[in-house]
């Protein structure tokens, strides 16, 4: 089941302001700047990397997981660095104009490029490279495999 918060002080959110955009326009493109906090491998070994912003559904989040518990299942630990905060609202199709904003669809993850997805420790590099190869290719922008810092 995906995840999703217990408890919300609102039920709607707004969606958020693209930054770098003067105009409002219906789509103002992906989420626009670099993730200050949260863009380095700080639990595992391992990590992938956003390459661009956007919003990572709780839907994406819950089939990363499952193909990550499938393949260290046993011999690794994985972490998950992201979790849907957002509700995202939509409008069902052919309905005129007004009554109100629509109803919560999903939940999602607000990803600023540079952001740290997930994380994989306790497995070798090749192991973990082609599981993150795996749960890269479920995500909805690009990603890249990143290494944990050496500790100077």
């Amino acid at each position: 089941m995906p995840q999703m918060p217990k408890r919300v002080k609102f039920r709607k959110a707004q969606r958020g302001v693209v930054r770098g955009r003067t105009t409002r326009k219906k789509y103002n493109g992906p989420i626009k700047g670099n993730a200050h906090r949260g863009n380095y491998v700080a639990y595992g070994d391992f990590g992938l990397q956003s390459l661009e912003g956007g919003w990572l559904s709780a839907e994406c989040i819950e089939s990363a997981r499952v193909t990550m518990t499938r393949f260290v299942s046993g011999e690794g630990r994985y972490y998950m660095r992201v979790f849907p905060h957002k509700p995202i609202t939509s409008i069902p199709a052919e309905t005129r104009m007004g009554k109100g904003k629509g109803e919560p669809e999903y939940w999602a993850a607000v990803v600023r490029s540079g952001q740290i997805l997930f994380e994989l420790g306790g497995v070798a590099e090749s192991v973990a490279k082609d599981c993150l190869a795996r749960v890269a290719y479920k995500m909805p922008f690009k990603c890249r495999f990143v290494t944990r810092r050496p500790n100077v």
